[in-house]
């Protein structure tokens, strides 16, 4: 490992920005230093209950297998405290507002069971020598609702203010090409759950392709392209779109449906627009923890600070459906809590633009910048939803990868379960032709 941060330290310090660049080579050298390759402090907190990063996950992948998601990754583990409704006192300053909320919803059933701190987020050598160029050659412009400079890795690894923070997330390590089947399953007041729908879907990652460079980058980051399979009423449903960093055409979405038999535009998949393939249980930008454009908001970094979140959540994944979810949350016993350093970022409806969730506040892993909680307030500050993100370690890619996202509204006492993996299959496949991802495309496949 010292290898490695040495050699990552020596290309930040070799690389000359392009253009003004928001972080200086100097600034940039410590990736690989006192920082991660990708960012996070490399050091352990002061009482070892977050270790020093060590490379990130190096461990033997054996077990049982969800396509390439090892779901007995550290299955020998076990919690080493439990933070229930009767002893959340103790550990308040490490927990978000909405992990307290439904330690007091539910205080028979909801529990977090805290386990060893892994740090376990790590990438390929190309993705760290791509960070490393990106320090100190990628840029915010159009007042940060856009970036330039920027190919291939972390645009901003060591972030300056929320704008860069959400880009990170957004431009998040992924494979260049995944494919999966996933269900939307919604968590009812009365605690019953409905199957949404039942789909198989394809994303594609330009931002990640071999032998991408930022001067051929045309914008276009993310690519998907779903068919829903269940229930029967919507099965030969699908949507296709492409999002960019292009402000003027953030998302381009076609949508095709069975009662029409014909491929029309979808311009509404967005925002706070009702999530249609969640039975409109959640808004489409909370897919995903956040999906989308960011222009609706101001994006304040408040800081740094440690918490309790969900974490290495490989095993969740092994668990059946019925194992994995209690009547009004994940069953306690199948989800892994750890204490990690996160990056807390606020965001703020925008003067002039509108949103139903005007305020959110968004934690991000610090090794990763994966979205791993978000709060949302209403107008008045009250708090109405809170999203919990499982995370989970894809050696193939190599990345800690974040799909399913389980948003709670705490106000009318139900639940969202978005692309659950559960009993369903992930797999890192070959890049397809980009005129897949398109409405004509689909308008071609269409049978129904």
């Amino acid at each position: 490992m010292k290898k490695l941060l040495l050699s990552v330290a020596g290309l930040a310090l070799a690389i000359a920005p392009s253009v003004s660049a928001e972080v200086s080579a100097e600034e940039a050298a410590r990736l690989g230093a006192e920082l991660t390759p990708l960012g996070g402090e490399v050091a352990g907190n002061a009482d070892g209950s977050i270790p020093a990063w060590d490379g990130g996950f190096q461990g033997e992948v054996s077990g049982n297998m969800l396509g390439d998601i090892p779901t007995d990754l550290f299955a020998g583990d076990t919690p080493i405290y439990t933070v229930n409704s009767a002893n959340m006192a103790e550990y308040a300053d490490l927990l978000s507002d909405g992990t307290k909320a439904l330690l007091e919803r539910y205080p028979d059933s909801y529990e977090l069971q805290v386990y060893e701190t892994r740090r376990t987020a790590n990438a390929s050598p190309e993705v760290y020598a791509a960070t490393a160029a990106n320090a100190v050659n990628c840029q915010l412009t159009e007042e940060g609702l856009s970036m330039e400079g920027c190919i291939g890795g972390v645009p901003f690894p060591i972030p300056q203010d929320g704008f860069e923070v959400i880009w990170n997330y957004l431009m998040r390590i992924e494979a260049p090409s995944v494919e999966y089947t996933f269900r939307n399953i919604v968590g009812n007041s009365d605690g019953s759950h409905t199957l949404a729908t039942k789909n198989e879907i394809a994303f594609q990652y330009p931002f990640y392709y071999d032998g991408a460079t930022a001067d051929d980058f045309e914008g276009e980051y993310s690519m998907f392209r779903f068919n829903t399979l269940e229930p029967p009423f919507k099965a030969g449903e699908s949507l296709v779109a492409r999002d960019s960093i292009d402000v003027e055409r953030p998302r381009m979405a076609w949508q095709y449906l069975v009662g029409q038999r014909r491929v029309r535009r979808a311009p509404t998949v967005s925002y706070d627009t009702p999530d249609f393939v969640a039975s409109g249980a959640n808004y489409f930008d909370e897919v995903q923890g956040f999906f989308g454009a960011i222009d609706r908001f101001d994006w304040e970094l408040v800081g740094r600070r440690e918490m309790l979140v969900p974490y290495n959540n490989n095993g969740f994944y092994g668990a059946t459906l019925d194992e994995a979810l209690d009547e009004f949350h994940h069953n306690p016993d199948h989800v892994r809590w750890e204490r990690h350093r996160v990056w807390e970022v606020r965001a703020t409806v925008a003067d002039g633009a509108r949103h139903a969730v005007p305020n959110r506040t968004y934690y991000f892993d610090e090794d990763s910048f994966l979205l791993v909680l978000m709060d949302g307030y209403d107008s008045e500050g009250t708090l109405w939803r809170t999203t919990q993100m499982t995370n989970f370690y894809v050696p193939a890619v190599p990345a800690l990868m974040a799909k399913t996202a389980t948003v709670f509204n705490l106000q009318a006492n139900t639940m969202s379960i978005i692309q659950i993996l559960n009993e369903e299959s992930f797999e890192v496949v070959e890049t397809k032709p980009e005129s897949y991802f398109t409405g004509d495309a689909v308008a071609m496949e269409a049978v129904r």
